[in-house]
């Protein structure tokens, strides 16, 4: 972490190096000194957690079924269908247990929730038999009945709610309150909020997030001058596709300044 407790979060891993949600990224983000990681979970049939974003399977890998309508076995016999001539083609869904046990010391696990409350009793049990302490794996999810369901059943984790603010057309028309997320927020009693990192954010909407005592996260910042001024507005984590490249940007030249 950086002076000012902003961590720097590798977005589906270190995305823009290596395949999204794989393995891979995941482990390069870590050998990157990534603050923590993001990743995104669904339900296969069988009800096993595995980590990809997109409900179907199309896009990152060749095959459009829906991930709800495949075993873990059919998944897992995909390929990296786009990354055929490379050094990813290997590569694997990997289930949630996969991942949680590349999680260094002191570093934290962010998992998205793309499906509902359906998934968060499977959740504790995986978690539970990480080993990992409550503080290195927080939840977010666009599903407040996901998000507070998590937050019922693993109380003592980091739960927040994701927000696209304005970054939709109904969102640019009808840009939503900042007062009203607060109050929802406050009033499910979750942990705080993730949002886009688009115009609606400046030093009053951070300060308004913070003086309710919650968590700000933003996404997705890959440009080092945004990242700073967000920096300076006092967000809690900045999630990026190019962890360490955003953070060599940002934070060791800032360090380099200081000292």
């Amino acid at each position: 972490m950086d002076s000012n407790n902003c961590i720097i979060i590798a977005h589906r891993g270190e995305s823009y190096d290596a395949p999204e949600n794989t393995l891979a990224s995941i482990n390069l983000a870590w050998g990157k000194n990534a603050d923590a990681v993001e990743i995104d979970v669904h339900l296969s049939k069988d009800n096993k957690i595995v980590v990809i974003h997109d409900e179907d399977t199309k896009r990152i890998w060749g095959r459009n079924k829906l991930v709800k309508d495949q075993t873990l076995k059919e998944l897992k016999e995909l390929n990296l269908e786009i990354y055929k001539d490379s050094k990813w083609v290997d590569e694997k869904i990997p289930e949630l247990n996969e991942v949680l046990v590349t999680v260094p010391p002191g570093k934290k696990l962010v998992i998205e929730l793309k499906c509902g409350p359906e998934i968060v009793k499977l959740l504790k049990e995986e978690i539970s038999n990480s080993g990992l302490k409550a503080e290195q794996v927080e939840f977010i999810s666009f599903d407040i009945s996901g998000v507070v369901k998590a937050k019922q059943v693993l109380p003592e984790h980091k739960v927040l709610l994701l927000s696209g603010l304005n970054s939709s057309f109904f969102g640019k028309l009808f840009p939503p309150s900042v007062d009203k997320l607060v109050t929802k927020v406050l009033g499910h009693k979750l942990d705080g909020l993730d949002v886009w990192a688009g115009n609606m954010i400046d030093e009053k909407f951070v300060q308004k997030i913070k003086s309710n005592g919650l968590k700000l996260y933003v996404w997705t910042v890959n440009d080092p001058e945004i990242a700073k001024k967000l920096r300076s507005f006092g967000v809690d984590g900045i999630t990026t596709d190019r962890a360490q490249w955003l953070k060599e940007k940002i934070i060791n030249r800032f360090n380099g300044l200081q000292n």
